[in-house]
């Protein structure tokens, strides 16, 4: 089984993330960990790219195309062949970061980036994708770091979750939505609920 997390900046994807993980590590139950983009030597390489500072004359098209070739090298050589050998894949972000970010937040459409990412997830779509759904006015991110993405306008990450949103609609059930409680623990029961009841975890 393929499960995916996704979720605007600031809020706590990497904490739910971890708390699974323990969870998991803690009922004996074994899964493969990997962040997009990155996770292959290739990916992290692409990623320093997308992400440095100094890249300001990135066109949206070269940002968007750089996402699916990052993805394309993890979908080769981790994602599909752990899933052929039957085990749970869990991905900090995948396509629909892709879709929301350059789709929706540089405006370029979410069925462009569908079609330019198609071959790169080369059939392997999540059968579960959390949404940790937080708008960004709400963020408990009280810093942005440094990296290219995180420098854009409150006004594109305003998008970014208008199309997050947008796609849940669309998703056949596959994007479900998990309001955050302060209380970390609980936001992560949520989580378990929802990956025990589709059968993906015990």
């Amino acid at each position: 089984m393929f499960v995916t997390f996704e979720g605007c900046e600031g809020v706590g994807k990497s904490t739910q993330l971890r708390l699974l993980s323990e969870y998991l590590e803690r009922t004996g139950q074994r899964a493969v960990y990997v962040r997009e983009p990155g996770s292959t030597d290739i990916s992290e390489q692409i990623r320093q790219v997308i992400l440095d500072t100094k890249n300001t004359a990135m066109t949206e098209m070269t940002e968007a195309l750089l996402y699916a070739a990052s993805r394309a090298q993890l979908v080769r050589e981790v994602i599909k062949p752990a899933l052929e050998r039957g085990e749970l894949v869990i991905c900090d972000r995948y396509v629909d970061s892709s879709v929301a970010y350059q789709g929706y937040g540089r405006q370029m459409g979410a069925e462009l980036i569908k079609k330019i990412n198609a071959p790169a997830v080369d059939g392997c779509m999540p059968d579960l994708t959390i949404f940790i759904d937080l708008s960004p006015e709400h963020s408990w991110r009280t810093y942005r770091t440094a990296d290219r993405l995180e420098q854009e306008s409150n006004e594109f990450f305003k998008r970014v979750y208008d199309g997050f949103i947008n796609e849940i609609s669309v998703s056949n059930g596959r994007i479900v939505p998990i309001k955050p409680d302060f209380d970390k623990n609980v936001t992560s029961q949520k989580i378990i609920a929802v990956m025990r009841e589709r059968g993906i975890i015990k």
